[in-house]
């Protein structure tokens, strides 16, 4: 069965020191059914737009074998928008600008061909709205959730019910200390793996990201890029390449987790590269192997 993914699709205006672009394609749902199109189809995609959602942007998700009958587009409606401005240390932003509009009071319902979905990847949304989804699901294989400082902050008791039925949370290492209520990730993170979730993915930007399940480690490298462009979305290319990999292998194992999340470091590269989706958007199949073997050899050694 296919690959469900629930979450915002916006239109950005992005600045960095190095240019700026307005009325991008954006949100969570989008970079991650893109990433993971590379990997399965189909891909049956859960979201609001308004009616000014470019019909550029709708061709281009169908073009990736995106199903969209689950995207509502509301008449008289405007999109989601977000603004920000990156400095020159880009792991540093201002969001300059959050307009809701539609997706304030986005009510997301699963269409029956999507509900029998074997994998479910749930974008940074209202945990109340990720666990609406969950319950319009037909057992499913393997449940993917993100989540941010404001819904642990806003929404914690929701969210702690949620974890009770997700196979594996990602988040960031600041999030993950602010979810477990302790500095120390490794601790951090066993304490979450308690809340429900078997697996933890820690991402930690430019140094890579940890792989945690209550038995093993894994850390994983971050590609060392000499131009990076635009950061936006990078954590949602990497859940998108992370569980379109998991679903198109249906091998839940640890040491294919390990492959799955250099497949996801390895779209997220690729993401970051250009402003937008652009980076995403015509990789030849070829290339994204031989970065991912490229990663392969950053934490290769030979034993003497």
């Amino acid at each position: 069965m296919g690959l469900l993914v629930v979450g915002s699709l916006g239109l950005d205006d992005v600045s960095t020191p190095f240019h700026k672009i307005e009325n991008a394609l954006g949100g969570a749902a989008t970079y991650i059914s893109i990433a993971a199109s590379y990997f399965s189809a189909p891909i049956y995609l859960v979201g609001v737009v308004g009616e000014d959602f470019p019909k550029e942007y709708i061709h281009l998700l169908e073009s990736k074998y995106i199903d969209i009958e689950g995207l509502q587009i509301i008449k008289g409606g405007s999109t989601f928008r977000w603004a920000g401005k990156y400095h020159y240390d880009l792991n540093i932003r201002d969001t300059l600008l959050t307009e809701l509009n539609v997706f304030k009071d986005f009510n997301p319902i699963v269409p029956e061909k999507y509900q029998k979905a074997s994998f479910v990847c749930l974008g940074n949304i209202d945990p109340v709205l990720q666990m609406r989804v969950l319950d319009q699901m037909v057992a499913p294989k393997c449940v993917v959730c993100d989540t941010m400082n404001y819904w642990i902050e806003g929404q914690r008791n929701e969210l702690i019910k949620l974890l009770k039925k997700v196979n594996i949370l990602i988040i960031n290492d600041s999030e993950t200390r602010l979810l477990a209520n302790e500095p120390n990730l490794i601790k951090g993170a066993k304490s979450i793996l308690e809340m429900g979730p078997e697996i933890l993915i820690i991402k930690k930007g430019e140094h890579g990201a940890l792989l945690i399940s209550k038995d093993s480690i894994f850390s994983a490298p971050a590609y060392p890029l000499e131009s990076i462009y635009d950061p936006t979305g990078a954590g949602d290319t990497f859940a998108g390449g992370f569980i379109g990999y998991l679903h198109k292998t249906h091998d839940l194992s640890f040491d294919n987790m390990k492959r799955a999340v250099i497949y996801g470091s390895t779209m997220a590269s690729f993401c970051v590269e250009q402003f937008s989706t652009k980076g995403l958007e015509d990789i030849d199949y070829l290339r994204v192997n031989d970065r991912y073997r490229e990663f392969l050899n950053l934490s290769k050694c030979d034993e003497l």
